[in-house]
């Protein structure tokens, strides 16, 4: 048996939504997702956010999980954050264009 089960992780994972609103996750298939996504961000050299005597990716990012040091974003949140951070990535782009342009004249 794997510790924590699945359930455990869905209980950890929504225990931040407040009554009434939908939970985060709702299947199993959510936490494999969210789950193999951190690993896939340890593996690319991100730093753990917990300390775990197990080294391995998938094992800290259920633990990261488990502890509620990453969040879970809804496809409605992801896109919003998403959004904001392209609007902020085209201001720089456009604060380098001016820069250039003022630096050839």
């Amino acid at each position: 048996m794997l510790h924590p089960s699945y359930t455990d992780l869905i209980n950890a994972v929504n225990s931040e939504v407040e009554p009434g609103e939908e939970p985060v996750v709702q299947s199993r298939y959510s936490i494999v997702i969210a789950t193999a996504k951190r690993a896939r961000q340890l593996i690319a050299g991100e730093e753990p956010m917990v300390q775990s005597r197990n080294k391995k990716p998938l094992s800290m990012a259920v633990e990261e999980l488990y502890q509620s040091k990453v969040k879970i974003l809804s496809e409605d949140d992801s896109e919003d954050e998403a959004a904001e951070a392209g609007t902020s990535l085209e201001e720089e782009t456009e604060t380098e264009e001016e820069t250039l342009s003022q630096e050839e004249q």
